[in-house]
């Protein structure tokens, strides 16, 4: 049985990998070949995410997704959600989350018909509920931070989120050296708009080329 490992962070701060090993471990236990590993730095609040999307591309009927957990997958809205478990349906993927230790039966080719079937139904109820107990959490941090701020902004002790000074050094000399916005923009991570800002500070407009 073959298995895409799918590894994801929110932001380019955070190491996207770090659960590879564990998710390694996991699929050598289980007898299960590594076909891929896809990582990503993106939003779980995002259903536009080209590794996930290049995961399933790559799939076939019975393989494995693995991912450590299910938040992992997602953090999606209702209708997001439902979408994504539709392609995966379609692709006839298998999702197995460490946090989720009745998706291990999924990991097993062996399991008799009627038990693989019974397997994927509990499976497929639980995802649901983890992929909805995910998204409330992914709002209620949203919505304390959200509160925190405001509070910070009355009391006058509010200063936004620091400049990442060492990539925003790399940008300028990026837009130095005439590379698009779109270049910079992946090879940093950074915004259209943090980079039309960083251009337009250091009088660069001229030398940049925003396509």
């Amino acid at each position: 049985m073959l298995a895409r490992l799918y590894l994801r962070a929110s932001t380019q701060d955070q190491d996207a990998g770090r659960a590879q090993a564990e998710l390694e471990t996991f699929a050598a236990e289980r007898g299960l070949t590594i076909a891929g590993t896809f990582v990503e730095n993106e939003s779980g609040a995002r259903l536009a995410r080209p590794e996930l999307f290049r995961l399933l591309k790559d799939s076939r009927p019975g393989d494995v997704l693995l991912v450590e957990q299910v938040d992992r997958l997602s953090r999606l809205t209702t209708g997001d959600w439902n979408k994504l478990r539709a392609e995966i349906a379609a692709k006839g993927v298998r999702v197995v989350a460490l946090d989720l230790p009745t998706s291990y039966m999924l990991a097993d080719p062996d399991k008799e018909s009627f038990t693989a079937r019974m397997a994927e139904a509990i499976n497929g109820m639980l995802l649901d509920m983890l992929a909805a107990v995910a998204r409330k959490d992914y709002e209620d941090r949203r919505r304390r931070q959200a509160q925190g701020i405001a509070k910070a902004k009355d009391e006058g002790r509010y200063r936004g989120r620091p400049a990442n000074k060492k990539r925003n050094e790399g940008i300028a000399q990026m837009l130095a050296n005439r590379m698009s916005y779109t270049a910079i923009q992946n090879a940093t991570g950074a915004s259209r708009a943090t980079i039309a800002r960083i251009s337009k500070r250091g009088n660069s407009n001229d030398q940049a080329l925003p396509t």
